[in-house]
């Protein structure tokens, strides 16, 4: 089952996939953004990535943002889904960055947001940014109806410094709030 936005396609990775998400696996300028471990991927690591998900897996989704235009043009996630706490982490990367601040984002994430609260009945949704990424933390709670919920000092390490990690979250009830005022869906 694909998940649909108003203007993006959420699915599974394809083999075809792999030229994009190997290029973007090595894009500094996108990984500069974004936490974790920072290596170098060869094509057949993507390649033995994109073979090895599974698409049953219950606490671990990876989708492929894919629009009618333009293809695929990046990642989203919804892991380390709790199912006893009914919580979720959520992240997301736009890989070709001519398409950033065109929708998809927003599309991407108000899928993402139905979708876990009204399709898989989860609670909240949990993501972090590194402090400088002012864009994206203003987007997630200007655009998203998500809410600051804390920083942790020093937690990313990048360039030669310690950067801080911007917590935020978001309700289902947030979610239906946000929707409703928004009227997203309309």
């Amino acid at each position: 089952m694909n998940i649909c936005g108003k203007i993006v396609t959420l699915r599974a990775p394809e083999l075809a996939d792999i030229p994009d998400l190997h290029r973007w696996s090595n894009d500094p300028e996108i990984w500069r953004m974004l936490g974790g471990w920072h290596f170098p991927f060869s094509s057949r690591s993507t390649e033995d990535w994109v073979r090895g998900r599974k698409d049953g897996n219950l606490t671990d989704h990876v989708f492929c943002i894919d629009t009618p235009e333009e293809g695929l043009i990046g990642t989203a996630n919804l892991v380390n889904i709790d199912w006893k706490n009914k919580n979720a982490y959520h992240g997301m990367m736009i890989g070709k960055a001519n398409l950033r601040g065109r929708g998809y984002a927003l599309d991407t994430v108000h899928a993402i947001m139905k979708y876990a609260f009204m399709e898989l009945g989860l609670h909240r949704l949990d993501g972090d940014m590194i402090a400088y990424n002012h864009r994206s933390i203003k987007f997630y709670i200007d655009k998203c109806g998500w809410q600051h919920e804390g920083i942790r000092r020093d937690w990313f390490f990048r360039e030669g410094q310690h950067h801080d990690k911007v917590v935020v979250g978001v309700t289902r009830e947030d979610y239906v709030s946000h929707v409703a005022k928004n009227k997203y869906w309309d």
